[in-house]
């Protein structure tokens, strides 16, 4: 059995703690690696390797720094198909969209590349008289990052770019069920003239995690993944003096008002609800039909869910692969049972179509009607091919409905109003907001983040909220003045 390691110190480090975890084929069902799991002193001993190489890559210049975040970005970008490979054979999503993948996370790449821009500080010239105040922004020193399986490539991307370009050095501790994408990764830093140790991956369980958040020298932990988890990430790092960005679950809303295209808003929830086998923190969950629109629109969802082509990966007719492991495949598949049992009508059942009997991971898209938010379908983050519709009769209760639900990710409206969507943007209680746009993920020089259960801390990922969470302010005021004017002065300083 192919064995997966830990990168520590620039090399490839084989785990001695006698620990490892199945990584499989979520297309044949076919278990294909092991993967380390990092013992204590096996994450030591990456933050080690980390707190060696930071003090050279600190004093790295900014030009030079660029310079490697631009041939990280060539090599990246070089190797983008490879990547995507990895990406499929271990989390099952189709081919081209982990292509999508890698360059979404690309533009973070991207966004670090400008780090010289980026962390230019503020001037100002005698504040007092031959007195000048300047703030620079300056690393926080070992960081850590720990990443979901639904984006191997992309969410780390998010995290250690900017990291490492404002003079971190970065940890990684991946999903155990898709380990390869980050150690493809880690080859190509190191490609790219990255110093070795600034850069280090190390693979595991709960023993690795809270060895990370409990590690005296690791000054800031980044985490995205469900809302239990991140909400002990964020407690557990905090209380141990650590900054923590900490993005949990999600429950989106796609809102279509009575006036929407119905077409589009079909194609919309479709394509939103399915993408990555609905593996998506921003996927689509819960359509919110207002008013006369909604027979329409369920109507118009269900008779695009039999063309949508559901298989292995590889294959490039494929629209949706499988799901990550077997176990998560039959969680999913039991909401459409509960659903049934509560009262939903279950339009369309995945379990039924061809591809559920095969030897993978498989489920086909299924579509709830009827939901209520008493409903287990709808209180819970399903996190798979399995999309939802609620009927309301107008849009003050579909904006209550979102506004009531524990999560605050994203959320979208379809609407030919602009009043309605500018005030829907306004008074909606949700991190990001798509108007016409089912997937409102921004862009690189934007930040991503929710409210509410889908965010712990005070900081959103990447953008410019990013780079302020990797580096801390410092203010400086300086005087350079003539000796024979020095005297004791007891009083408060003043402007003068």
């Amino acid at each position: 059995m192919e064995r997966i390691s830990h990168w520590i110190g620039g090399k490839v480090v084989a785990g001695e703690s006698g620990r490892r975890g199945p990584v499989f084929n979520p297309a044949t069902g076919e278990q294909t690696h092991e993967v380390d799991f990092a013992s204590i002193e096996e994450v030591d001993s990456a933050v080690e390797a980390a707190a060696d190489a930071l003090p050279a890559w600190r004093a790295t210049s900014l030009s030079r720094r660029s310079e490697i975040m631009f041939r990280i970005r060539e090599l990246i970008e070089r190797n983008r198909t490879e990547i995507a490979r990895v990406i499929t054979s271990q989390h099952g999503k189709v081919l081209s969209d982990a292509t999508g993948e890698v360059q979404r996370g690309l533009e973070n790449v991207e966004y670090a590349c400008g780090i010289p821009n980026l962390l230019k500080g503020g001037f100002s010239e005698q504040v007092s008289t031959g007195v000048d105040v300047y703030s620079i922004r300056q690393p926080l020193g070992v960081v850590a990052g720990i990443t979901p399986f639904n984006f191997p490539a992309m969410v780390p991307m998010w995290m250690f770019a900017n990291a490492i370009a404002c003079g971190n050095a970065f940890v990684l501790k991946p999903s155990e069920k898709d380990p390869g994408t980050s150690m493809l990764v880690a080859e190509l830093l190191k490609e790219a003239g990255l110093p070795d140790g600034v850069f280090s991956v190390v693979h595991g369980d709960k023993v690795a995690v809270d060895r990370i958040l409990e590690h005296p020298t690791v000054s800031a932990v980044s985490f995205v993944g469900s809302t239990p988890i991140a909400r002990h990430i964020y407690e557990t790092g905090t209380r141990n003096g650590k900054r923590v960005q900490a993005l949990g679950g999600a429950k989106n809303h796609m809102i279509v008002l009575p006036d929407a295209d119905v077409e589009m808003a079909a194609d919309a929830a479709v394509s939103a609800g399915y993408g990555s086998a609905g593996e998506r923190c921003m996927a689509v969950a819960v359509v919110v039909a207002v008013g006369d629109v909604a027979d329409p629109v369920v109507d118009a969802i269900r008779e695009r869910l039999p063309k949508v082509k559901v298989g292995d990966g590889t294959d490039p007719d494929s629209e949706m692969g499988p799901l990550v492991t077997r176990d998560h495949r039959d969680r999913v598949a039991s909401y459409l049972d509960s659903a049934r049992e509560q009262g939903a009508t279950v339009v369309r059942d995945g379990r039924e179509d061809e591809v559920y009997s095969r030897d993978g991971f498989f489920l086909g898209v299924s579509l709830i009607d009827r939901v209520r938010p008493d409903m287990d379908c709808y209180r819970d983050e399903i996190f798979g091919p399995v999309l939802g519709v609620v009927r309301v009769k107008t849009y003050d209760e579909a904006l209550e409905l979102v506004n009531a639900n524990p999560y605050g990710n994203g959320v979208a409206i379809f609407t030919r109003d602009g009043g309605a969507a500018r005030q829907f943007q306004f008074d909606v209680n949700v991190g990001m907001v798509g108007v016409n746009v089912p997937i409102p993920v921004p862009v690189a020089y934007y930040s991503f983040g929710g409210w509410k259960a889908s965010l712990f801390g005070d900081s959103h990922m990447y953008g410019p909220e990013g780079v302020a969470f990797y580096t801390r302010g410092k203010v400086v005021t300086a005087r350079w003045p003539d000796p024979s004017t020095s005297k004791v002065d007891l009083g408060f300083p003043r402007t003068r």
